[in-house]
């Protein structure tokens, strides 16, 4: 049994990037594992300061939920970050999330296990490559972290237009398999 956090960065509730987190939470807990889905349209989230505190002390100096979320995320054994893509990269909302990580980088953290779960207006699959480049980034800051799958849920535009294709289903399997 995994403990799984998924990272839910669309502003838009219902929108076709949290029906694959949605759906890849099922096909986890269906597998049997802790899954917590984290909707960051509902945290208290300020931007980095740069200011580096986090890396001397066990928390950020903005006080806001990420404290909480860095533990959250500390202590899982898989990561799931589940965006829309914006100007072919992730949301702004996840980017700051991400960014807001930063307090992790000098700490022991459970998660070796990162997946990416992108849903596009673009149906053409490459506009999702900003995403996995951005999540790329973002691992390659841990020893031993890998990306191990990708869901690239294209030509979904309209809220809940991702329901009429096959990636839901695909979103379950992969948190089946996990």
């Amino acid at each position: 049994m995994k403990n799984i956090v998924i990272i839910n960065s669309t502003p838009r509730k219902g929108g076709n990037s949290e029906i694959l987190a949605n759906r890849f939470a099922e096909g986890a807990l269906s597998a049997g594992h802790d899954v917590r889905v984290v909707n960051v349209r509902e945290l208290k989230l300020g931007f980095c300061t740069g200011c580096m505190y986090c890396q001397s002390h066990d928390k950020c100096v903005l006080g806001d939920s990420m404290n909480e979320m860095c533990a959250v995320v500390q202590k899982a054994d898989v990561v799931v970050f589940a965006t829309p893509v914006y100007y072919y990269a992730v949301s702004g909302q996840l980017k700051t999330f991400i960014d807001r990580l930063n307090p992790l980088y000098p700490r022991e953290n459970a998660f070796k296990e990162v997946y990416l779960l992108a849903a596009s207006a673009e149906a053409d699959q490459s506009a999702m490559d900003g995403c996995v480049s951005d999540i790329n980034g973002w691992i390659a800051c841990f020893d031993g972290v890998k990306l191990k799958g990708v869901l690239r849920g294209a030509g979904a535009a309209d809220r809940g237009e991702i329901n009429s294709t096959e990636y839901p289903q695909k979103a379950y399997e992969m948190g089946k398999n996990v």
